[in-house]
């Protein structure tokens, strides 16, 4: 196969992951501005091979072929390894320790820690579960989940009181979420620990969807003196990983 060759075949690919209602030959050709004779024979050499497939009404979709290669990659890809040299540039920058989490069930579970010498020590550690409710990680992840699931996993919260900052119900908290996600923000204002004040942001993956969050957590006092460069070193940063793991906005 020539480089045009391949070049086609990238853009057909792509072509049909924009329109997954499927298309046939003569849209494609129409769409990439190439003769519908040569894109039939790519797209039936596809076909036979099960990178596309086509039904009864001669519409052309994406195959199973390209299920199972994105499988492998899935599998290939470590996040952690991914996301680490991140986090260390955060805590660089921010001198504070940053914390990879994800959902688990009810629970947020830190998956990675890069912690800072100057930060105050904290009962949170890689492998650790915490509330997702009264953490910056488990709010911002609940602030963009899917209402449905949302209303899910908020039936199966007791909200506890942890400080005198914790917040105490539902209601209130869903009012917060709201806010969080119009903010691409997330807050733990000593709501799990006297004097401790983090700020999480999202990682989107592929789909959009956010399971993963990273969070800066520090002394209140020190945080909110660098706020502005807390929040915009993370939005900054939250948009950087989610690109890496293939999410376009």
């Amino acid at each position: 196969m020539g480089v045009k060759s391949a070049e086609r075949v990238l853009e057909i690919f792509n072509t049909l992951a924009e329109n997954t209602q499927g298309l046939t030959c003569k849209e494609i050709s129409q769409k990439l501005g190439y003769a519908a004779s040569s894109t039939f024979e790519l797209l039936k050499t596809l076909v036979e091979n099960g990178y596309l497939q086509m039904n009864e009404n001669k519409k052309y979709f994406l195959g199973a072929m390209l299920i199972r290669l994105g499988n492998i990659v899935n599998d290939n890809l470590d996040l952690k390894n991914i996301i680490k040299p991140h986090l260390v540039e955060l805590m660089n920058i921010l001198l504070e320790t940053i914390f990879l989490g994800m959902l688990s069930k009810n629970s947020i579970i830190y998956i990675d820690k890069v912690r800072s010498n100057q930060t105050v020590a904290t009962n949170a550690n890689v492998g650790s579960l915490k509330p997702l409710y009264c953490t910056g990680l488990g709010k911002i992840i609940l602030a963009f989940m899917k209402e449905e699931k949302l209303h899910e996993v908020l039936e199966e919260i007791e909200f506890r009181k942890y400080t005198k900052n914790t917040i105490g119900g539902k209601e209130q908290f869903i009012e917060k979420l709201k806010e969080y996600k119009n903010q691409g923000y997330a807050i733990d204002d000593e709501e799990i620990e006297e004097g401790l004040w983090c700020l999480a942001v999202p990682i989107y993956d592929s789909k959009g969807e956010v399971n993963l969050a990273i969070s800066v957590s520090g002394p209140k006092e020190r945080m909110l003196a660098k706020k502005e460069l807390i929040t915009e070193t993370m939005l900054k940063k939250s948009k950087e990983i989610s690109q890496l793991l293939g999410y376009i906005k």
